[in-house]
C-alpha cells in the first residue's frame, strides 16, 4: 500500500512565512528557509510553498528565495503563486521546484494544465484548488480565495485530471486555520471522483484529525502550516500515532 504523505506548507507573504484563518488575519511564522530545513529533519515527506499574494498582486512569485530553499532541502518542492505561463513554471523548476502549483490561472486558461504538463510531464502539475460551500454546494474560489467561480469543486478535479494535472492541492477555506479537522466530506468526494493524488489542507488541529481524513477519505497526503511552524504537532510523533493506528506512512 502507498505510504501517506505528510507536508508542511510553508505560505509566504513578503519573503516571510505566514499564516491566518480562512485565509485572513494572517500573522508571522518564521524564516521559510529555517522552516524548510527543520522540516527535512523532522521527516516531512514534501515540502509546499505557495506566494499567497503573488496573483492578486499581479506578479511573479519569489523565484530567488525559492532557490535559496531548494539548495537546502533534499524532498520533493512544490511551488506555487503567480505560475501563469509554461514559462513561469520553467523558471521556478530551474530554481529548484519538482513540481509547479496551479489555480487562478488553470480556471482563467484551462489550458495550461495540459501545456505545462506535455512540456514537463503531468507528475510536475499540481492543480490547488481552493474551495468553500456557498448555498449547500463546494464552489472553487480563485484570487487566494478572495473571487468565487461558477465552477462546482468536484467537476473541476475531474476536468483538471483529464486535462493533464498530476495531484490535487485541495484547501477548504472554511476549515483553514481553524484546527477543527479537515473537510471529510468534499475530501471524499474530490479523492473518490479522481484517479490521481489529492492532499487533504486546511483545518487539521490535532493527530486525530489526520487519521480521520485518511481513514474516511481517500486522500494521498495530508498538508499542514501552524501546527507544524508552531510545533504543536511534532511530524516524528504524528508519523508515530498514524503508525499506530495502521495508516502506513514512511517512518
Amino acid at each position: 500500500m502507498l505510504k501517506k504523505r505528510i507536508i508542511p506548507c510553508l505560505d509566504i507573504k513578503d519573503g516571510r512565512t505566514v499564516k491566518g484563518v480562512n485565509f485572513v488575519g494572517l500573522r508571522d511564522a518564521g524564516d521559510a528557509v529555517e522552516l524548510a530545513k527543520r522540516y527535512v529533519q523532522e521527516g516531512a515527506d514534501e515540502l509546499v510553498f505557495l506566494d499567497i499574494t503573488a496573483t492578486v498582486e499581479k506578479r511573479k512569485t519569489l523565484t530567488e528565495l525559492v532557490h535559496r530553499i531548494a539548495k537546502e532541502i533534499n524532498i520533493p518542492f512544490t511551488v506555487g503563486g503567480g505560475i501563469n505561463s509554461v514559462e513561469d513554471a520553467r523558471t521556478i523548476i530551474k530554481a529548484g521546484a519538482d513540481k509547479v502549483s496551479i489555480n487562478t490561472a488553470a480556471v482563467n486558461h484551462p489550458e495550461i494544465i495540459s501545456e505545462i504538463a506535455a512540456e514537463f510531464g503531468s507528475q510536475c502539475v499540481v492543480l490547488a484548488i481552493d474551495t468553500n460551500l456557498d448555498n449547500g454546494e463546494w464552489i472553487v474560489y480563485i484570487h487566494g480565495g478572495r473571487t468565487p467561480t461558477l465552477l462546482q469543486t468536484v467537476d473541476w478535479a475531474k476536468e483538471s485530471e483529464r486535462l493533464g494535472a498530476g495531484e490535487i492541492l485541495l484547501t477548504s477555506m472554511s476549515n483553514d486555520g481553524t484546527k477543527n479537522g479537515f473537510a471529510i466530506d468534499i475530501t471524499e468526494a474530490v479523492s473518490a471522483a479522481v484517479n490521481i493524488p489529492v492532499i487533504a489542507s486546511g483545518g487539521a488541529g490535532t493527530m486525530q484529525h489526520f487519521a480521520d481524513v485518511f481513514q474516511q477519505t481517500k486522500a494521498s497526503a495530508a498538508l499542514a502550516a501552524s501546527i507544524f511552524h508552531f510545533g504543536e504537532i511534532p511530524i516524528p510523533q504524528l508519523k508515530q500515532f498514524l503508525n499506530e493506528k495502521d495508516i502506513p506512512v514512511r517512518i
